[in-house]
């Protein structure tokens, strides 16, 4: 391009955005209607980003909230040298593995090894603190430190009382003293009984959360489990020197400044990952075409009341490359000033707003008031390009309009479009191969992809389908004909309208179908390791710390609870003569080899073993509680397995002579079962032959009971582990709550309850897909009928002189909002079924294939979703029947 070129072409643009701006004056309503459609998003956006900018605390931030006042920060680690990076981030043993301290860290072993005049504080951010609130035992984020030392006191803001000086006295975050509803000076009783007195209201920054700070006089926790860090201030800098010192004794040091000799951690370019980059690509297009077809038909009845002004260029000598700038100028200016509106707001909501996203989002102080220029930069450009598409349609239009006609003011029907079908529905298919295609490769990007083609398939199709429809007009009264007319003469503004309905209903529609198919899918699979409602009762001390109170000592606390509940203990084999300390027993029951499984149930293997009778189990793995082998006499059958009475007898009377209980009858070949032991020490494995019985018509789950003397012929003694509770009624959370405190007294025990199906429920994210659907219904409806409005006010004069009843003005509103809001919903409904049907389909057939075995997604349609979905476009009707003026406008016609 030369530079005359250049210059006509930059002069062109010039007086085009003059031009633009000009008309955004005149037309006032319509300028502001598209400038708060593109800067909303905008503003969310903007809000976002500027949001995520302060959350991200800079290296200086960091360190200001770990050291306080402090110089560096000490951690003893190792007892052996370590090496380390310049940060302090990570470490490693200069040879051998770790070895942890003994023996927790004094304050005198560290300024043996520190320069003279060094000053400490000791440091503890996991403190354990569990306290009873309401029947429950809570757990408190709780941290040791001095915070009247002047190097731990930048560590925390007082907010209210003072700092904690004595042992015996704590500080809390306003959330904590929420939580417990105490107040200050009063006690606070912790679960071993030990008291604190609440003297201050701190505030960390960087957790809001409940919060408890103690002093660090208080005992250490086990060796192993330490969280020792001492805060340190040096006389002089932390130099290579005192670093190597250091770490020869197994202290990780972190500075303010990056340690002399030694790399950062090579984290390499903080890239996103591939996936999660073009999901979240495809996402932002989805955002960006509904905005597109959102603002589009302000565009198009903008280029319609102009259409004599774009004539006169033309006469001028205007080519069509004039006038597609003119129209695609507006775009430029309208994208511009909704960015400019979006970002200001969007960076003052983000200032304002600060506090609540810290206290209720974060949970944590933000760094300093910043904002992030490159993210608002490319939020402003998409903004334009989103004005800019928008206005590309009309432009198109507009370049092709018959300047006669235009002149004259004569409305021009649209010519058949067969290229935009054809294209439309060559992307539909293309869209829907790609979409099954990704499915069967499990890829979202891919399917995500493959909806995104078929709904700028459908977008395009939507025209030629609204021309189909208005041919049907004939059959209808005045009004909806007329609502359906005016639709099809305006197709460049009554499609995008459409069509961003559809988009919106498809993709709530498609989403829900998913969430509610995948959801059916995890409750059909759900397999309770005790028969539902039944609570079980299991120690958190370990069984190799004694033994528990007995049944009967339970039973009192729980039928206190539970009334007309049935206490039996549990117990689990152990090794009765352990290899070393850390040595375990495990005892499984076995098929015979050639009735084996020749392949493992959780790795990938060929389609064949899915038809392979040795493959076939009949049971599955528990979805909630696991329980290992048992060493039971039947007591514990019934409550265990819920197998019928004469099924429990005759396992009983198996276990009673000395035989073992499974629930396989593989296992048993000629009344007798094989069990091994194997032991975690490597040891070598023993096994037995013993009397068996298979139990059945119970809990289709893999168990395996041994008695007493099956157990000491296989090495093995019974260690307990807890209780089964067999209850008549399933137990409510807030008997489930009481029953943990009644039980606190009694033994260490955690209370699970087995439950009918998983604890999901579905209902309020569907409700949440339907409303955003409907919000955007509501909208595209509100924009298209008022557009339409101010476009046919020819046509209502017209009505008025030939004495039409007022009440048609409010009939034909109702009546455009209803094909906007009717015919975008069906269609999206429709594409959103397909489309989750086409997606759940592929996935079935590629599961009917696989090993291990995939149970297959049912095809569930959240009617709850439909039903907001079909009451939203009637709501539009009558909201757009209700806001329109009945009188009709009676003009002056000049001809």
């Amino acid at each position: 391009m030369n530079r005359g070129r250049l210059a006509a072409t930059l002069g062109s643009w010039r007086t085009a955005l003059r031009i633009a701006r000009r008309e955004a004056r005149r037309a006032r309503r319509r300028t502001a209607l598209v400038l708060v459609m593109i800067a909303l998003p905008v503003l969310g956006l903007s809000f976002a980003a500027v949001s995520y900018d302060m959350a991200e605390l800079t290296r200086a931030e960091r360190m200001d909230r770990e050291l306080g006042a402090a110089d560096a920060e000490l951690r003893w680690i190792d007892v052996n040298p370590i090496t380390q990076d310049a940060w302090g981030e990570g470490s490693w043993p200069v040879e051998g593995d770790p070895v942890a301290r003994a023996h927790p860290v004094t304050a005198d072993e560290l300024r043996a090894l520190l320069p003279a005049g060094t000053r400490l504080t000791r440091l503890r951010r996991w403190v354990p603190f569990d306290v009873r609130v309401d029947g429950k035992t809570v757990s408190f984020d709780a941290r040791a430190v001095d915070l009247t030392d002047p190097l731990a006191r930048p560590l925390a803001t007082l907010r209210e009382g003072r700092r904690p000086t004595r042992p015996d006295e704590i500080a809390m975050s306003p959330k904590a003293l929420r939580r417990l509803g105490a107040r200050l000076d009063e006690p606070v009783r912790t679960v071993d009984g030990t008291t604190y007195r609440v003297v201050g209201v701190v505030e960390f920054p960087d957790s809001l959360r409940e919060v408890v700070a103690l002093r660090p006089e208080i005992p250490p926790g086990p060796p192993g489990v330490m969280d020792e860090n001492w805060l340190v201030d040096l006389p002089g800098p932390v130099d290579g020197t005192l670093a190597d010192r250091l770490n020869a004794r197994g202290i990780l040091v972190t500075a303010r400044t990056p340690l002399p000799g030694r790399d950062e951690m090579a984290t390499g370019p903080n890239l996103p990952d591939a996936e999660e980059a073009g999901n979240t690509v495809l996402v932002g297009g989805l955002g960006l075409l509904e905005v597109v077809l959102l603002v589009g038909p302000a565009f198009a009845v903008g280029v319609r009341r102009r259409r004599r002004d774009l004539a006169l260029v033309a006469v001028a000598g205007g080519d069509a490359t004039h006038l597609r700038r003119i129209v695609l100028a507006d775009g430029v200016v309208l994208g511009a000033g909704g960015a400019a509106v979006g970002l200001l707001l969007g960076v003052g909501a983000a200032f304002a707003g600060r506090p609540l996203v810290e206290q209720y989002v974060l949970q944590a102080r933000f760094g300093a008031y910043r904002v992030f220029p490159a993210a608002l930069v490319a939020i402003v450009a998409v903004a334009v390009l989103a004005g800019v598409l928008a206005a590309l349609a009309p432009a198109w239009a507009a370049a092709r309009q018959d300047v006669v006609a235009g002149l004259a003011g004569r409305r021009e029907p649209p010519p058949p479009g067969r290229r935009w079908l054809v294209l439309g529905v060559l992307l539909t298919v293309a869209g829907t191969a790609l979409a099954a295609y990704g499915a069967t490769r499990t890829t979202p990007t891919g399917v995500l992809a493959g909806v995104v083609l078929g709904e700028l398939g459908l977008v395009f199709c939507t025209p030629t389908l609204i021309g189909l429809l208005a041919r049907t007009g004939r059959l209808l009264p005045l009004t909806p004909r007329l609502a359906l007319r005016d639709a099809s003469r305006n197709r460049s503004s009554a499609a995008p309208a459409i069509s961003a309905v559809m988009a919106a209903v498809a993709g709530s529609v498609a989403l829900g179908v998913y969430v509610a198919s995948d959801d059916a899918r995890q409750r059909a699979a759900w397999q309770p390791g005790l028969p539902p409602g039944h609570v079980l009762l299991q120690r958190t001390d370990g069984p190799a710390t004694g033994a528990l109170p007995s049944a009967g000592e339970v039973a009192e606390p729980v039928r206190a609870v539970l009334p007309g509940a049935t206490v039996v203990p549990l117990a689990a084999p152990q090794c009765a003569r352990p290899a070393d300390p850390e040595d375990y027993c495990v005892a499984s029951a076995v098929r015979p080899p050639e009735q084996r499984c020749p392949y493992d149930p959780i790795d990938l293997g060929p389609a064949s073993a899915r038809t392979d009778p040795r493959c076939v189990r009949p049971f599955r793995e528990p979805s909630d509680l696991y329980l290992p082998a048992l060493v039971d006499d039947g007591t514990a059958l019934p409550a265990l397995t819920g197998a019928p009475a004469q099924e429990v007898a005759a396992a009983r009377r198996t276990l009673r002579a000395g035989g073992v209980v499974v629930t396989d009858p593989g296992q048993v070949v000629d009344g007798r079962v094989r069990v091994e032991v194997s032991h975690g020490s490597g040891a070598p494995t023993a096994a037995g032959t013993l009397p068996g019985y298979a139990l059945r018509g119970g809990l289709p789950v893999d168990r395996l009971v041994v008695s007493p003397a099956a157990a000491a012929t296989l090495g093995l003694v019974a260690a307990p582990l807890g209780y089964l509770v067999d209850t008549a009624d399933a137990p409510t959370t807030r008997q489930r709550d009481r029953l943990a405190a009644e039980l606190t007294g009694v033994a260490p025990l955690a209370v699970q309850v087995a439950t009918a199906g998983p604890p999901s429920d579905q209902r309020p994210l569907l409700l949440l897909l339907a409303g955003a659907s409907g919000v955007i219904t509501l909208g595209a409806a509100a924009v298209a009928t008022g557009l339409a409005a101010a476009e046919g006010r020819r046509d209502l004069s017209t009505l008025a002189a030939v004495g039409a009843d007022p009440r048609v003005r409010r009939v034909l509103s109702l009546c455009q909002a209803g094909v906007i809001a009717v015919l975008g919903s069906v269609l999206g409904i429709v594409a959103g079924l397909g489309s989750a049907a086409i997606v759940l389909v592929s996935l079935n057939r590629r599961y009917a294939q696989s090993w291990p075995v995939e149970p297959p997604y049912p095809l569930v349609v959240p009617f709850s979703t439909l039903t907001v979905l079909v009451v939203v476009p009637l709501v539009a009707m009558v909201g757009a029947a209700l806001l329109t003026r009945s009188r009709l406008p009676v003009e002056r016609r000049l001809d």
